[in-house]
């Protein structure tokens, strides 16, 4: 009897093989990528724990143990820049999380395809704009001298402000910035989830008398929860990671105080002062601590009833 259980299990995974062989074909090619720039390269972490000698390689270099945590935990530079990181991240999160949120509950809500359509196209578009053309437009519009914005305001008997030569301006041009570029692509997922809520919800809601705002707040968002749990996870997961492109075409001497993050000082100590160990131990640090963040949140996600990404 379990021979045939055996053998109609045996028949049923050949089959299922039969039918799906091309998905499987079809994963070797982002597999065999992950393994070979993701994976293969963290071995190097080493450095980390080394004196790392770039004529000796990686692996002939001396042990030298925690040293460079120990260097960088001692270090100003260092706590500016992780201070810097996670305040700007939380900025991010705080002001640049809700945006997409509220934006695609808007254009949800346009009642014309037309004007949705285009409306969405022109929400989009600045994502495909990299920050080092952002940061110019910025420099041009933000100008203390001729800029657009300083000349409105002068206008009106206000200014000249300089927008990205003060800490607090900058701290706020920078947020608003990130909103502006990512709010539009971030509502991609927000409207593919609504379009997933079931019609038959809000004609009932409608028929118990809610009104438009009450078919958001009872329909529309418990319908979204289950993506904004998963997005939030991933978001808290990047708590302390930092890209380099944006605070770098942003920053200047000026405002180093509160522009310099862990990945612009990583550039300027490790790739252009060749302390290869040092920076990396701090890039490991944070990565562990990103690990953290995203576990607790999943951890706390769950404990409250929702699924969490795993």
């Amino acid at each position: 009897m379990s021979a045939k259980k055996g053998s109609a299990g045996d028949r049923r995974r050949l089959n299922y093989i039969k039918r799906t062989w091309m998905l499987y074909v079809m994963l070797a090619l982002p597999l065999a990528f992950f393994a070979i720039f993701r994976y293969i390269p963290m071995t190097n972490i080493a450095i980390a724990f080394k004196e790392y000698n770039m004529f000796r390689g990686v692996w002939d270099s001396p042990w030298v143990g925690w040293k460079w945590f120990s260097q960088a935990f001692q270090s100003r530079d260092f706590y500016n820049a992780l201070r810097n990181t996670l305040w700007l991240n939380t900025l991010d999160l705080v002001m640049g999380f809700p945006a997409p949120i509220i934006l695609a509950i808007l254009l949800n809500e346009l009642s014309y395809p037309f004007y949705k359509r285009v409306t969405q196209t022109i929400v989009y578009l600045p994502h495909f704009l990299s920050w080092i053309i952002i940061s110019g437009i910025a420099a041009q519009l933000l100008a203390p001298g001729g800029g657009v914005v300083n000349v409105m305001l002068a206008r009106i008997g206000v200014g000249p402000i300089d927008f990205l030569m003060n800490n607090r301006l900058w701290v706020g041009t920078y947020v608003s910035l990130g909103i502006w570029r990512e709010a539009g692509w971030g509502t991609i997922i927000y409207l593919a989830a609504i379009t997933g809520i079931n019609p038959e919800i809000y004609e009932a809601a409608e028929v118990d008398g809610a009104g438009r705002l009450g078919k958001i707040w009872h329909v529309t968002l418990p319908g979204l929860r289950p993506t904004i749990v998963v997005l939030l996870i991933m978001n808290l997961g990047r708590i302390l990671g930092s890209e380099f492109d944006r605070p770098y075409t942003m920053g200047n001497p000026r405002v180093m105080q509160v522009a310099d993050v862990i990945s612009t000082m990583v550039y300027r100590v490790g790739i252009r002062s060749f302390q290869f160990s040092y920076t990396a131990a701090i890039g490991l640090f944070q990565s562990v601590v990103c690990v953290i963040f995203l576990v607790s949140a999943n951890a706390l996600a769950k404990k409250v009833g929702e699924r969490g990404i795993w």
